[in-house]
């Protein structure tokens, strides 16, 4: 098992991402935020990539930490309650990231190495098997 999802599976967390990244934008848009904003802080999450100078187990820890949806969405939910359009505001940019990267095939890493995701491989062998699907 290569630990991986392939497939309709992969083809549907993929599209999944698209929607949260679109759900995210339109919430900030219907905010009324600064697109300004947007810009600057949209790779933000990517910073811990940087725990990968630590080894590849604190490289994964680290980025899959700034790359879940938990925290971005507890974030929005307590921005919200109380009444913060700043927080909640930076947790819309950070779960946008996060669609982003899973509409275009950036998983959660595996402690293997960076390429190594819950989306498949990134590169061109990722891309290859990722065009396979699988009988449902």
């Amino acid at each position: 098992m290569s630990g991986d999802v392939r497939g309709v599976p992969r083809l549907l967390l993929r599209i999944e991402g698209a929607a949260l990244l679109v759900c995210a934008l339109a919430g900030y848009a219907w905010m009324g935020q600064s697109w300004w904003l947007w810009a600057a802080l949209i790779l933000l999450p990517d910073l811990s990539m940087i725990g990968y100078l630590a080894g590849p187990r604190i490289g994964a820890a680290s980025y899959n930490a700034a790359h879940t949806t938990t925290v971005p969405l507890l974030l929005l939910a307590a921005s919200l309650v109380l009444g913060s359009p700043m927080g909640a505001g930076l947790a819309l940019v950070w779960l946008a990231h996060i669609g982003l990267d899973r509409a275009v095939g950036y998983g959660l890493k595996y402690v293997g190495g960076f390429k190594d995701t819950h989306l498949g491989s990134l590169g061109r062998a990722g891309e290859k098997s990722s065009v396979k699907l699988s009988r449902v």
